[in-house]
């Protein structure tokens, strides 16, 4: 289980990935907040955070590490516009939580063939499974 800290992390590094023009759309907004409740960050901190980032803490748990991308993906395709540019930077903080790029490229291409470009949970976590054996 992750600590408060790195939820706090986890939320800020959120924020920053949808403030693509300085400003949270409302979509994006309630579905952060929403992130916020499941992670027991009240919406004061959540507020705080949006103003106020926090650094980034790599996080020990590769599942968790696939958990907070998964969310990074939602968040991306949550208004269902996303340019090459976001779909860079998502793979980019990918890269960065030490995920396997082929799997990172897979569920970028993947997600396309989905509804809405939601890449479902198992599947996704099949894709990151295949290259973590």
């Amino acid at each position: 289980m992750i600590n408060r800290v790195e939820k706090l992390s986890l939320l800020s590094e959120m924020i920053s990935f949808a403030k693509t023009e300085s400003n949270l759309k409302p979509i994006e907004y309630n579905f952060l907040l929403a992130i916020a409740k499941q992670l027991d960050i009240s919406r004061e901190d959540f507020d705080y955070l949006i103003d106020h980032p926090i650094n980034y803490i790599h996080l020990e748990s590769h599942s968790e590490r696939i958990v907070q991308f998964h969310r990074l993906v939602l968040l991306m395709n949550i208004d269902n516009e996303h340019t090459p540019k976001e779909v860079a930077k998502l793979h980019n903080y990918g890269l960065r939580m030490g995920l396997s790029q082929e799997s990172i490229r897979k569920v970028l291409y993947l997600m396309e063939s989905f509804p809405n470009k939601i890449v479902p949970p198992d599947v996704l976590i099949d894709i990151f499974k295949v290259q973590y054996n």
